[in-house]
């Protein structure tokens, strides 16, 4: 563990945080200002990175810093002669406020969530999947060549670098620079940013609904529930919460219009994070300024023109990365199923096709009730399905409530339940894309992280509707309250816990001997450079190994390595100060079983190579792990 990394992280989205918003009017309680701080300074670290590629200024980590501390030193500068005058009383211990009480309750949560995905995410010494695995290769091209830049047509590395958004990649490059363990960098800081994004919904919902109990009730409902985000490491954990310091900065915009440009700086970064799920942004922001401008009757400017300068801030990315689409490296994109000979227009035709089509996404079905009514602890890794029984008897008895008063509540302090409702509707078509075999879809499974936010946020209105039921049959509401938390906790809670604490597979790995040779080398140091002679780099990169992935001459050599006589192979080898190489099964796959038993006498009788593992008779031998001697 990093502490010191750790430390700098909060350093970065406090500090941009507090200077985004140094110039608009914050909020009065000093948790409130300071928290929102650092979930908009995270909102900014992606764009603030494109922004700084663009002006081709390095990713370095001291930027970041000292980007991030210069506004408050500056503003601390500014006030030092106001703060000698300040005198301070003694506070009083036994003063509780009642809205610190309830942030306070919130911070249990977000330690709770905390620990069960950190748990989760350490249970097994292995990345669990594709995504994970090409994401340690990104973020570690970041971090040592300090720009997203770089892939081209003719030079791929990572299906996570252009033209794909490099947001994520950015902000957990920019944290493994001060962290050795890309392998510990990408489990920790994913599960950390999860878990801040209740903190960050609470706040939201909060200003959203102007109701403390609601927000806090929708922060354990979206706690609790098993669709909203495992800590599987893909972009989504990032572009997702970050939906949520962006809505806060929007109806901050009710208290002081200038937080319309951290709004769009934060949604900024969101266009550059993660593209399917932009999309998906772009229509609930959408419904989100069509009913606030009806219902309030008058058009709202900012929230348009927030939206507005998110788009054209996106562009320093898009504007040149749109064009590799036609190039041949969509598919760091698509996964190379476009024929690289198709025109730009034709792929991008090709592109959009497969995004919107009903049936896309990898975990994409058709859900039944059940699906939703009843959640399972043994699930999807990546996006778990279900919202759980009490959970969704909260959500019916909210629909009813709303559908037996909908003409009061068409009102302008009502507008967080017609909006939300709204969003209620959109995700849920969006997941029964293939059920409902409607004509689009966007990545149907993908919906279910979505649903869970306005399931939340209703599931507190389902709440107040029943404890107004209750005190008129004379129950005590406390009773009510009680009996539906523990309700959520045995159908929802256990099962995200269940799912998210499981011991997950691993991905592409051929066989668990394989992966077990493979972890031979966790006892080497960090970035000893390891060359994996017929596998994909990111194979030692994720275990906190060194491959040059985005060296042509590696690549090169790689794709002739059985061409080359062991003196040969060590020569380069040496050049490039690699110390071990692993030949797999994958050898067999790319140049036959003859000549890779073959390489491998003639490897293993050269005086310039030493079998390192497996060097026992009970070790698995799905890999054969050889030392280059001096």
């Amino acid at each position: 563990m990093s502490f010191i990394t750790i430390l700098l992280f909060f350093v970065y989205t406090w500090g941009l945080g507090f200077a985004i918003t140094s110039f608009v009017k914050n909020s009065e309680n000093f948790f409130e200002r300071n928290l929102m701080r650092m979930g908009i300074g995270l909102g900014v670290i992606p764009i603030l990175g494109v922004f700084l590629n663009f002006l081709h200024i390095p990713l370095h980590w001291i930027v970041f810093l000292l980007l991030s501390i210069a506004i408050p030193i500056h503003s601390l500068l500014k006030k030092k002669d106001k703060l000698t005058k300040i005198t301070f009383s003694k506070p009083n211990l036994l003063q509780i406020k009642k809205s610190n009480l309830y942030i306070t309750i919130v911070f249990i949560l977000f330690f709770i969530l905390l620990y069960v995905m950190v748990k989760g995410a350490f249970a097994y010494p292995w990345l669990e999947d594709g995504d994970s695995w090409s994401h340690a290769v990104s973020a570690k091209y970041i971090a040592i060549k300090h720009t997203a830049y770089g892939q081209t047509k003719d030079f791929y590395i990572s299906h996570y670098l252009a033209p794909y958004p490099p947001g994520y990649p950015i902000v957990m490059g920019l944290l493994h620079q001060t962290s050795a363990s890309i392998y510990w960098t990408l489990k920790f800081f994913n599960a950390l940013i999860i878990s801040l994004g209740i903190i960050f919904f609470y706040f939201f919902v909060k200003e959203f609904t102007q109701n403390k109990s609601k927000a806090l009730f929708s922060a354990f409902a979206l706690t609790c529930i098993p669709c909203f985000l495992s800590h599987f490491i893909w972009s989504h954990s990032l572009i997702v919460i970050l939906f949520f310091p962006a809505f806060y900065c929007l109806e901050m915009i009710k208290h002081d219009k200038k937080w319309a440009y951290a709004a769009a700086v934060v949604m900024g970064s969101i266009f550059v994070t993660q593209p399917t799920q932009s999309i998906k942004f772009v229509i609930i922001l959408g419904l989100y300024f069509i009913i606030k401008s009806l219902l309030e009757k008058r058009f709202q400017k900012h929230v348009f023109f927030a939206g507005l300068g998110a788009l054209l801030l996106s562009f320093m990315w898009w504007y040149n990365n749109l064009r590799l689409l036609g190039s041949g490296v969509s598919k760091a994109v698509v996964r190379g199923d476009v024929v690289a000979e198709s025109g730009f227009f034709h792929k991008i035709i090709w592109i959009i096709q497969k995004t919107f089509k009903s049936s896309g996404g990898t975990a994409t079905r058709a859900y039944s009730f059940n699906d939703f009514f009843v959640s399972k602890p043994q699930n999807m890794i990546n996006n778990p399905v279900g919202v759980g029984v009490v959970l969704c008897l909260l959500l019916f008895i909210a629909l009813i409530y709303v559908i037996i008063r909908y003409k009061s509540l068409i009102k302008k302090e009502n507008h967080w339940i017609i909006i939300t409702l709204a969003w209620l509707v959109f995700t849920f078509l969006g997941i029964n894309s293939m059920t409902f075999n409607l004509p689009v879809g966007l990545f149907a499974f993908r919906f279910w992280m979505l649903f869970a936010i306005p399931v939340a946020i209703l599931a507190s209105l389902g709440l107040k509707s029943l404890i107004k039921i209750s005190k008129k049959i004379k129950i005590n509401s406390s009773i009510v309250v009680i009996i539906i938390i523990i309700g959520i906790l045995m159908t929802s809670g256990y099962q995200r816990y269940k799912v998210n604490t499981a011991i997950w597979p691993f991905q592409d790995f051929t066989s668990m001997d394989e992966m077990q040779s493979y972890l031979w080398l966790k006892n080497l140091p960090i970035n000893t450079k390891v060359l994996p002679l017929c596998f994909r780099d990111f194979s030692v990169i994720g275990l906190d190994k060194m491959s040059y992935r985005w060296e042509p001459a590696i690549r090169e050599f790689k794709d002739d390595s059985i061409n080359k006589t062991p003196g040969q192979m060590h020569t380069f080898l040496k050049k490039w100060g690699y110390e071990y190489i692993v030949i797999d099964s994958h050898c067999i796959e790319k140049f036959g079983q003859n000549e890779t038993d073959n390489k491998l006498r003639e490897i293993a009788a050269s005086p310039y190579f030493q079998l390192a593992y497996p060097t026992t008779e009970t070790q698995p031998r799905g890999a054969f792990i050889f030392r280059v001697v001096n």
